[in-house]
């Protein structure tokens, strides 16, 4: 699903329908920051809000997930099709999830080598050598750690536990927020609520 495309969808079907972005968000009882969010890609609609929007603007779920009007004869295609990125884009967050792993493990054991390497022959490698290569494992270790994060940071999305919203947090807040392996402590940015917000491959 692009939700760019969905994005502009929802913004023409909401002038059709002769709606500011404010008359909206008042009708589904949510703030117009989010209906804007949505309009610019940056979000999408929570489960619990694909029904009310759908029938406020006269649409049905799954022209909404195709970003168009469906015709009657097209209605099961699109439906299959929507199915299946849907399903394709599970699988491809659990491949990113995979490789994340794999990078940060990679470039941790990249590290404890050198500093081993470093600890066991300090005695026949020059300090300037022991130096340069302490360096480039601090290096190799930091620059895997942050690739790892960014990684694990984008991969599907976090649920909010008091209104159910998903969003992708900030670098800034993912780094420093409290974190179990499944949930960390985060601000939600439609209700606002701090709360453990969970991981979520997907939409569905």
């Amino acid at each position: 699903m692009n939700q760019i495309v969905i994005g502009n969808f929802i913004a023409s079907e909401r002038k059709r329908k002769g709606y500011t972005q404010r008359q909206l968000a008042d009708i589904l009882q949510i703030s117009d920051k989010t209906i804007s969010k949505w309009e610019r890609g940056n979000g999408f609609p929570e489960v619990s809000l694909l029904l009310p929007l759908c029938n406020e603007l006269d649409i049905t779920v799954n022209e909404l997930l195709s970003g168009e009007r469906v015709s009657e004869q097209d209605y099961q295609k699109k439906a299959e099709e929507n199915m299946v990125e849907m399903i394709q884009e599970r699988e491809e967050n659990k491949k990113k999830a995979v490789l994340t792993i794999i990078t940060g493990t990679t470039s941790t054991a990249a590290f404890i080598t050198l500093i081993m390497v470093v600890g066991v022959y300090s005695e026949v490698i020059a300090l300037p050598v022991r130096i340069l290569l302490i360096c480039i494992g601090c290096g190799i270790f930091a620059s895997g750690l942050v690739v790892a994060m960014e990684g694990e940071r984008t991969v599907g999305y976090y649920k909010c536990k008091a209104c159910g919203e998903l969003f992708i947090p900030t670098f800034w807040e993912y780094t420093f927020s409290m974190h179990t392996l499944t949930k960390r402590h985060l601000a939600c940015p439609k209700c606002g609520r701090k709360t453990w917000s969970k991981k979520v491959l997907s939409k569905k």
